[in-house]
């Protein structure tokens, strides 16, 4: 018996333009692994068009409604979406408010066709987009405050949030996994008392980024 279909991931949109849905559409059609099911001027509008859960939802920055990119994308995760940042990068602060919420990643509208499909096939599932616009973000953020990691906190920090397993790491390391996940404790307690949250893996991953641990896109 041939293998069931798998079914696309479901995305969704927020955007006032319509050519910027045409070019999602043209990402999309790249692809049998995503789907864009619903998409709306604003994230309330989304929600009354998409019926079930979204794995992604592709976010405009500036949106006619006037509401905040921060908070929208607060809300689309709260309701389990994974969240990128579509922008034509025109205002700086915007960006820099935006890299400091759960967003997975920020793209800028010009890029290649192929660039985006990749971006939002990793997205999709749950895996960080670190583009340059992104690095760049996070470098000019004037509110980042040191955590003040010691040299092996770093180490660990980015052997761990580089996509290695904490079984992986120990190996490397040459100490237990009990260990490795006491360091992780350790570490998002430094994060969160410098007001810099890393909940998640891919929140520690963008604090390895913003510190200098694992090197942004443009400098691999």
């Amino acid at each position: 018996m041939p293998s069931p279909a798998i079914a696309p991931l479901r995305v969704g949109l927020v955007d006032d333009h319509e050519v910027i849905a045409a070019a999602v559409h043209a990402a999309l059609r790249q692809t049998r692994e995503l789907e864009l099911v619903a998409s709306a001027a604003t994230v309330d509008g989304l929600f009354a068009r998409a019926a079930g859960r979204l794995h992604l939802v592709v976010l405009d920055l500036r949106l006619a409604d006037g509401s905040s990119p921060a908070n929208n994308v607060e809300r689309l995760v709260a309701a389990g979406c994974n969240v990128i940042a579509f922008t034509s990068g025109e205002s700086p602060y915007l960006l820099r408010a935006v890299a400091r919420t759960p967003v997975l990643g920020i793209v800028r509208k010009s890029e290649p066709l192929h660039a985006l499909t990749n971006a939002l096939l990793r997205a999709a599932y749950g895996q960080p987009v670190v583009t340059a616009e992104w690095a760049s973000t996070l470098e000019n953020d004037p509110i980042i405050t040191d955590a003040r990691l010691s040299r092996q906190e770093q180490r660990m920090l980015a052997l761990f949030a580089d996509g290695n397993t904490a079984q992986t790491v120990a190996d490397e390391a040459g100490i237990a996994v009990s260990t490795i996940e006491d360091y992780v404790r350790r570490i998002r307690a430094k994060y969160a008392r410098a007001g810099r949250p890393a909940v998640t893996k891919v929140d520690l991953y963008k604090r390895a980024v913003e510190d200098g641990f694992l090197p942004a896109p443009n400098e691999q």
